[in-house]
């Protein structure tokens, strides 16, 4: 696993702001490993937050996107692996905070949420913010993650 490796995963809802992810983050030198949907047509995304998680937890990548209509559906099926932090981002900021100070290892997002440009913002965030530690740390290890 490379440092710039990253895991992503949607469901139908967030095919088309994956896409569009991909080609970002492989223009930024990201390894991508993309583990579908594959199209627009309707899936369960507990299966694709569940295979993220996975990923992680092998340690495939350190960090993970994942991308549903909402967002939360999602997370909540990657949260329930204790390898993960997803964070349901909105923001730049809340991205920024996010890994500040939860340590997140997974953004997730709402296709139907978030604009591209404010998507695109939260990703920026995620992938160039490190977590402070210090006083997080303690808060951190309260979550039980791995």
């Amino acid at each position: 696993m490379s440092e710039k490796s990253i895991v992503i995963a949607c469901d139908h809802g967030g095919f088309d702001l994956k896409e569009e992810f991909k080609k970002v983050l492989q223009a930024q030198g990201f390894e991508v490993l993309d583990l579908g949907a594959n199209s627009a047509e309707s899936v369960d995304y507990p299966d694709y937050g569940a295979a993220l998680a996975s990923e992680i937890e092998k340690g495939s990548a350190e960090k993970g996107v994942l991308i549903c209509g909402s967002g939360i559906g999602i997370s909540i099926a990657a949260n329930r692996n204790p390898a993960v932090r997803a964070a349901v981002c909105h923001s730049g900021l809340t991205a920024r905070l996010a890994r500040q100070h939860n340590d997140a290892n997974v953004l997730s997002l709402g296709a139907r949420i978030v604009g591209l440009e404010t998507a695109l913002d939260c990703l920026n965030e995620f992938l160039t913010t490190e977590f402070e530690g210090g006083r997080h740390e303690r808060r951190v290890a309260k979550l039980g993650s791995a």
